[in-house]
């Protein structure tokens, strides 16, 4: 005979309709940071089709799935406004690479016109996000500086945090405040 408390707490979590979905990740390639790459409150996009790929030999070989639930552009979300409790913006950092390198594949690759691209983006997730909602922006300063990126937004950031072996990269924690709002009209 099975234990109802116990039965309870092993069961595994039943999966969301879209409209319960309480965070949207809208850049998630490989959801690589995400502890839980299956969270049930969670909606993975990007622009890139479901894609496996393998790169290097032997010891060197990497094999890396790009997995969204629904392909969508950060910059012109299909989504209604104020969903989401929690967003993630990590968009791609780099301007650099070839177009078919392990990097822009695994995290993609900024455009001539990126500045308009993170622009929209911001946009768009403060435009999704509930009011009161957090959105943590995540953004290493290899070829652009945190600054250049942050100009791009009315919104403050709350607080952040340096990570990485030589600290360039940043996780910024913003707020969509009604207080900000009713300063930026």
């Amino acid at each position: 005979m099975s234990n109802k408390k116990e039965d309870t707490m092993t069961a595994k979590p039943q999966a969301n309709t879209l409209d319960e979905k309480k965070i949207l990740d809208v850049c998630c390639g490989g959801r690589m940071f995400w502890f839980n790459k299956e969270h049930p409150d969670a909606l993975y996009v990007d622009i890139r089709e479901p894609e496996t790929f393998t790169t290097g030999k032997g010891i060197h070989e990497r094999t890396r799935h790009i997995r969204p639930d629904k392909v969508m552009d950060f910059r012109e979300l299909d989504l209604p406004d104020k969903s989401f409790y929690l967003v993630v913006f990590d968009p791609p950092h780099l301007k650099s690479v070839g177009d078919n390198s392990y990097t822009a594949k695994t995290y993609g690759k900024l455009g001539e016109g990126w500045k308009d691209d993170i622009t929209k983006g911001f946009s768009e997730c403060f435009r999704v996000l509930k009011p009161d909602g957090v959105l943590i922006f995540k953004w290493n300063e290899y070829e652009i500086p945190v600054r250049d990126v942050l100009a791009l937004t009315p919104h403050k950031p709350l607080f952040g945090h340096k990570s990485s072996k030589q600290q360039k990269t940043h996780w910024i924690t913003f707020m969509k405040s009604q207080q900000l709002k009713k300063e930026l009209l």
